[in-house]
């Protein structure tokens, strides 16, 4: 059990690096320009970009959450309740100070006033808007290919190498009995 909590607190954690690298103790940000950051988070819908990671995060966990318990009537509500509990501690706000440091280490002051005037522009908005629906849209198109790729990939492979292949179907099969 202690196993499998280390596994699914890894994921979530690789998970959520993906998104946010974690950074050292940054240096105090002038005080103008945090609020320029935070102003341009607010514009780009920072927070509801968040709560969208964190829902789709636990979509993809969630199978492999139930992968990795045992089976049982136990299972969908352990996980169930687990998922509530995540989401309850994952205030976005505490995320949103974590991420105005790295926006002060990228941007300088006058670059961030640029963004913020962009953003707040038609066609800032309409990418605000929009951003979200295509990096998922892509998302799903960039798995379909690689999911392609990757039956491609080990149908070449096991074709090639008919002993992996055989040793493949060996292993589905099972433990050889003793």
């Amino acid at each position: 059990m202690k196993r499998l909590v280390l596994v699914i607190s890894l994921v979530i954690t690789a998970a959520l690096s993906a998104q946010t690298q974690a950074q050292p103790a940054p240096a105090k940000i002038d005080p103008a320009k945090e609020a320029h950051i935070r102003q341009l988070m607010d514009v780009m819908g920072t927070k509801a970009i968040f709560t969208q990671t964190l829902d789709s995060m636990s979509q993809n966990i969630r199978p492999l959450m139930t992968n990795a318990f045992p089976p049982g009537e136990y299972r969908e509500k352990l996980i169930d309740l687990f998922f509530a509990k995540f989401k309850a501690k994952a205030d976005t706000q505490q995320l949103a100070d974590m991420v105005v440091p790295i926006y002060d280490k990228y941007f300088s002051d006058e670059e961030i006033k640029g963004l913020l005037e962009f953003y707040k522009t038609p066609i800032g908005q309409k990418a605000v808007k929009t951003l979200p629906q295509i990096t998922a849209e892509a998302g799903a198109v960039g798995q379909e290919w690689g999911r392609g790729l990757g039956e491609q990939s080990m149908t070449e492979v096991l074709a090639e190498h008919p002993e992996l292949e055989k040793a493949l179907n060996d292993a589905k099969k099972g433990p050889l009995p003793k």
